[in-house]
């Protein structure tokens, strides 16, 4: 069995896309956003400091999912370090929810990423242009499963 890492795993999330997700913070804070943002919040792991991240929150078969997109992002790290506890709070509200967020096994992740390219359209398009996914297709995103991780949602 070949234990060489997905390079695809190293691959961080574009510059853009972190001033993106500042801006959307910044404008869900001044109540000018126009649309619900769930945001995730998780100490960091090294200040302890707490660290917001915007996501998709997937809902399906009353569950809800997360998938980390790009596999080094510091949310990710963060969230493992805390031992899968964070705090989720959704839409415009800045009431938020003690959650512990598992990460699933290699099959159930495998349908989640499929759904993924008509949950986010336009996440997957980043996903494709920084170099994850192939093509912005279920089955593109299917075969990730392994390398960008997906996490379930459950309550805290």
């Amino acid at each position: 069995m070949d234990r060489t890492p997905d390079p695809r795993s190293r691959i961080r999330a574009p510059r853009e896309l972190k001033e993106m997700n500042d801006e959307l913070l910044a404008q869900r804070e001044a109540g000018t956003l126009g649309f619900a943002l769930p945001v995730l919040t998780v100490p960091g792991r090294r200040s302890g400091r707490p660290r917001r991240t915007p996501l998709t929150v997937y809902e399906r078969d009353d569950a809800r999912f997360v998938v980390g997109g790009f596999p080094a992002a510091d949310w990710i790290a963060n969230l493992r370090a805390a031992g899968g506890r964070a705090t989720l709070s959704s839409g415009a509200s800045t009431a938020t929810e003690d959650v512990v967020l598992t990460e699933l096994p290699i099959d159930e992740a495998r349908p989640i990423l499929a759904a993924w390219p008509e949950v986010t359209p336009d996440g997957v398009e980043i996903m494709v242009a920084s170099g994850i996914a192939a093509a912005p297709t279920p089955e593109a995103l299917a075969d990730l499963a392994g390398t960008c991780p997906v996490f379930r949602v459950d309550p805290g």
